[in-house]
């Protein structure tokens, strides 16, 4: 392990880059969110918005680590995509392939390098936050199958469903094409098992 100053480290670039994707990807699924109320999906605009706010805290952690850099202009490189689709499907895929790079490529180089330079705390929130982003690829793979498959609504067996609106909970096989609580669409029903595993 090498000992570089904090000001002279990559790990400083690499916090900025950090820094910068999460922010994007932020924004990427806000309008992805958008995309989906659009189309009357609301389960996938809530899945797009809840991880949005995930890369929100991941930025304000990365940020908060630059604390001492504070009033300096960081000047970094950096290759982030555009995904700029008129489906939802191939915004989910999008999205898969994105988290999964940062969650088993990109952040775990970070964190290598973290430690090399001397950085422990920021090795660990870089690997720490790797593994939420692999979680963020398995919930987009999810979903991406289940829009793929035509199945977001209908399950192989009779299984819960929970209308994101009122709340109102159907036992069936097929989301009700309308809320018999509040008359919104089928596209405000989730299964349940989604809301235990994620809190979505």
């Amino acid at each position: 392990m090498m000992s570089v100053e904090f000001a002279q480290s990559k790990t400083k670039e690499n916090l900025m880059r950090a820094f910068a994707g999460e922010s994007q990807a932020r924004n990427r699924y806000t309008f992805a969110a958008g995309l989906a109320r659009t189309k009357g999906l609301a389960v996938v605009e809530r899945v797009f918005l809840f991880t949005a706010d995930q890369e929100r805290a991941h930025g304000k952690i990365y940020y908060d680590l630059l604390a001492q850099c504070s009033g300096e202009n960081i000047r970094v490189d950096g290759a982030y995509p555009v995904d700029l689709y008129s489906g939802i499907l191939e915004h989910l895929k999008a999205a898969r392939h994105n988290e999964l790079e940062e969650g088993e490529k990109v952040y775990p180089a970070f964190a290598d390098m973290a430690r090399e330079e001397g950085f422990p705390e920021v090795s660990k929130f870089f690997s720490d936050i790797a593994a939420v982003e692999r979680v963020h690829s398995e919930r987009f793979s999810r979903f991406a199958e289940l829009v793929e498959q035509d199945r977001l609504f209908v399950s192989e067996g009779e299984t819960r469903w929970m209308c994101l609106n009122c709340g109102h909970i159907v036992n069936a096989a097929i989301a009700p094409a309308l809320c018999p609580v509040c008359k919104h669409g089928q596209g405000f029903f989730i299964r349940m098992k989604f809301i235990e595993q994620t809190g979505l």
